[in-house]
């Protein structure tokens, strides 16, 4: 059996695994691979300092990236050629983030995979391509559920002065910033959507407050009436989910799944355990 190496990557850090005759032989974490962000030279340079010193050993044949950015064409075509020169002669697939979700939660079945982590999205896998895409459409105007989502929730409740005062001091306490401080980085720095994202620890660190619990739900629920109720097949497969908010906050999707009599299938923090077991 070749070698495979398999890549899961976001913006901020890759995570590649070698799998040597089926099974897994080796991770490295390199940096974020996104060509929206990096030219093929860069991502060259990249991966030839960070990648391949840790690979000598192996003989690599069959290479599968998946990775943000990566519905634009344009972007699969500089990954792609990226990868040619790293590995001549190998067999190289180049796929978005998205597949890499329905691959890694719904194997070779058929189901609805969800993101929700950073970002948020949707398709309906029939167990060999998407067929169906409900769009994110990014942080300013959707991505409901996601941490930039939560987080901007969060943040709301605290400039609105909607929080009670136990809540307000712990939040001031946990992220030590001001109102001025917060605008600026929504409006006026770059990343606005990670600097969002990192707010929704707040939820998870106050469970049990029937303000973050209702910042949970509602959150959430937007996801499903926005995103889920636009497949039929919601009602007859499995809803399979992905990513650190899924992870964080399963419980509350599988009450909402309950409630809405949906099936609830896998919830995976990443999808590499479920890739390997695709490419396996």
């Amino acid at each position: 059996m070749p070698v495979r190496l398999i890549a899961d990557s976001g913006a901020t850090k890759c995570e590649w695994c070698v799998l040597d005759n089926g099974k897994k032989a080796k991770t490295i974490i390199t940096q974020g691979i996104s060509p929206y962000f990096l030219t093929g030279a860069q991502i060259l340079e990249l991966l030839e300092k960070e990648l391949l010193p840790k690979l000598r050993k192996f003989q690599v044949k069959e290479v599968f990236f998946y990775g943000t950015g990566l519905a634009n064409p344009k972007n699969v075509t500089v990954v792609k050629s990226v990868l040619k020169k790293l590995f001549p002669g190998a067999k190289t697939e180049v796929q978005n983030d998205l597949l890499a979700a329905a691959r890694a939660l719904c194997g070779k079945g058929k189901g609805v995979a969800c993101i929700l982590g950073t970002g948020a999205n949707s398709c309906f896998f029939n167990g060999k391509k998407m067929v169906k895409n409900s769009p994110g459409l990014g942080y300013v105007l959707g991505d409901e559920g996601s941490g930039a989502y939560l987080g901007k929730k969060v943040i709301q409740y605290y400039l609105y002065n909607t929080y009670d005062e136990e809540l307000k001091a712990r939040f001031e306490k946990r992220f030590q910033t001001t109102p001025m401080e917060i605008l600026e980085n929504v409006y006026k720095k770059p990343l606005a959507n990670r600097y969002l994202a990192s707010f929704a620890i707040f939820l998870a660190e106050n469970r049990g407050h029937y303000m973050i619990e209702n910042i949970i739900e509602d959150g959430l629920n937007d996801f499903f009436f926005t995103h889920l109720y636009k497949y039929r097949e919601s009602w007859t497969h499995p809803i399979h989910f992905v990513g650190s908010i899924a992870f964080g906050f399963k419980d509350v999707l599988k009450d909402l799944c309950n409630t809405y009599e949906l099936e609830l299938g896998r919830v995976l923090k990443a999808p590499m355990q479920g890739l390997i077991e695709y490419h396996r």
